[in-house]
């Protein structure tokens, strides 16, 4: 993630890209006219990018991605972003060019006086070191579902992506320090009655935007509530007895998008899914086919407004 530029460098690195964009000027003829070097011109248009003072966009009728995009959107309702990845790019590499993709097309979603739910694990820890700063006011980073499990209270694995999402849009965050998983279902409707986890609760009630990714237990990226020791094994029969074939937010549902009677959730600490279908804009961040089937339940429980992914897996989507 790039910091803020002082009100100095931000001129300066305007005035470099209006040079560079909008006159059609070469960093040789822009280093001459502000009296500097080459590379600094260089650095100064990264930054106006890194910043988001610069968004470009590509717009064509010919690019696959888009082609591809313009079906999943017809075909499941969704606004899509598709990022291309080549076929034979690894799987870490894949979720990297997604986050950056996915944390640069959030940046005009997100503005004042909004509450931002965000999910923790593999997906949202990779976009949040690509976020793009963009400073608001009066606005709240919310956490989604606890993160404490047997071994570690998961607070510092879950505030790090909460704080570099405060950091870049100048927010409040709220975190959640409850467990990811109950022991007991009677012990989380216990809690959820106290007034200190009722106001987190009330948050989630109230979220303008909500950001995710699919956990999938067959991820070759593993989801990190899969491999982070949160579930038992008596916790993953019980997932194959459901027929999962994924969560959000650790909230569990069929490949039909259905979540009724899986009796994990009756545990998890996660906004139940219709809490998340009232959100006005949900994004889902996606990356790797092994999350095809999870990606299908999450479309079918209609959990997804915006839909970011890489184009192998939107094709696999499309063939399933």
């Amino acid at each position: 993630m790039t910091d803020l530029l002082s009100p100095d460098k931000t001129q300066e690195a305007l005035r470099a890209a209006h040079l560079y964009y909008m006159q059609d000027l070469t960093m040789e003829a822009i280093a001459h006219e502000l009296g500097t070097s080459r590379s600094s011109v260089s650095r100064l248009l990264k930054s106006a990018r890194d910043t988001g003072l610069v968004d470009i966009q590509i717009k064509s009728p010919l690019d696959q991605a888009t082609v591809v995009g313009e079906a999943v959107q017809h075909r499941f309702g969704v606004v899509a972003h598709v990022v291309p990845v080549p076929d034979q790019a690894g799987d870490v590499d894949r979720l990297d060019r997604v986050a950056l993709s996915a944390a640069r097309t959030l940046t005009p979603y997100v503005d004042s006086n909004m509450v931002i739910g965000v999910a923790w694990g593999s997906t949202l820890s990779a976009i949040s070191r690509h976020l793009v700063p963009k400073a608001t006011h009066n606005s709240l980073i919310v956490q989604l579902n606890g993160a404490a499990n047997t071994r570690t209270t998961g607070i510092e694995y879950a505030s790090e992506i909460l704080r570099r999402f405060g950091h870049a849009y100048g927010a409040v965050i709220q975190q959640f320090p409850v467990p990811a998983f109950f022991d007991d279902p009677a012990t989380k409707r216990a809690l959820w009655r106290e007034r200190s986890t009722r106001r987190v609760l009330e948050l989630h009630e109230r979220m303008d935007l909500v950001v995710f990714g699919v956990g999938a237990r067959g991820a070759l990226v593993p989801s990190h509530v899969y491999s982070g020791a949160y579930l038992e094994e008596s916790d993953q029969a019980s997932l194959e007895h459901d027929r999962v074939v994924g969560d959000v937010a650790t909230v569990f549902f069929r490949e039909d998008g259905s979540s009724v009677d899986i009796a994990l959730n009756q545990r998890g600490s996660g906004p139940d899914l219709a809490t998340i279908r009232r959100v006005p804009r949900r994004v889902c961040v996606v990356a790797g086919t092994a999350k095809v089937a999870a990606v299908r339940g999450t479309l079918a429980a209609g959990l997804v407004t915006d839909l970011i992914i890489d184009e192998g897996t939107a094709r696999a989507l499309l063939a399933s």
